[in-house]
């Protein structure tokens, strides 16, 4: 099943204040186990500022914007790179609302909330009370998030996908740095480390399987 990972960073909170999307990530995963197909864009907002608030959320200046592409001409390319696809996004109302939006002001097909995931839906029913926020996620599952300074589209899907494999109660693999057996084991160097995420890891038939499972009964729950 391939899926894609999205997250989207905006001018502000809400579209009937006219604010509009600065940034798009999206990163493919087939059978949980990331493609290296990534669609990643900063986006002019076409003379909207930056509120503020959401300023001090991602860092993304008018300035630095203001040389970007507009939604329009990445949209194709955006589209394109979704179809037909199930869209997995934490808290799935925010995006979809400003994407909606964008694809509206073009004249396009908005994208249908049938076809979304909503990995904050799935947290906050299976802890419900705690906190379902992505930091806290990512502290709950042990992934390591310090370079999540500030929001990144790219950044924010790439902990995502982590996350989402632990809400399937699927594991990814562990680097074991203690190993002091005598089996032969080569040396994992810093580079190598830091392309972790790129590395692929396939996941075994019953993990697939069981994503299956999951999925069928969590979209029958929610009427999809």
């Amino acid at each position: 099943m391939i899926e894609i990972i999205l997250d989207t960073e905006t001018t502000g909170l809400s579209v009937k204040e006219g604010h509009r999307i600065v940034e798009i990530g999206c990163l493919e995963i087939e059978n949980l186990v990331p493609t290296k197909k990534v669609f990643h864009q900063y986006i002019n907002p076409e003379g909207k500022k930056v509120d503020e608030s959401a300023l001090k959320v991602h860092g993304y200046t008018d300035e630095f914007l203001k040389g970007k592409k507009k939604f329009k001409e990445i949209a194709t390319e955006f589209l394109n790179f979704i179809k037909d696809k199930r869209l997995v996004i934490h808290n799935a109302d925010f995006d979809i609302t400003h994407l909606n939006n964008e694809l509206s002001l073009l004249g396009l097909e908005k994208i249908n909330p049938k076809y979304v995931v909503d990995t904050l839906e799935i947290a906050r029913n299976k802890f419900p009370g705690s906190s379902a926020s992505l930091d806290a996620l990512c502290k709950r599952y042990r992934i390591d998030n310090s370079r999540r300074t500030k929001h990144s589209a790219i950044i924010d899907c790439e902990l995502l996908h982590k996350v989402y494999v632990n809400l399937l109660d699927q594991k990814e693999p562990s680097l074991d740095f203690n190993d002091n057996s005598d089996t032969n084991h080569e040396i994992i160097s810093e580079n190598e480390i830091s392309k972790y995420l790129k590395q692929v890891i396939k996941p075994t038939e019953n993990e697939i399987s069981q994503h299956k499972i999951f999925l069928k009964t969590y979209l029958k729950k929610n009427n999809y």
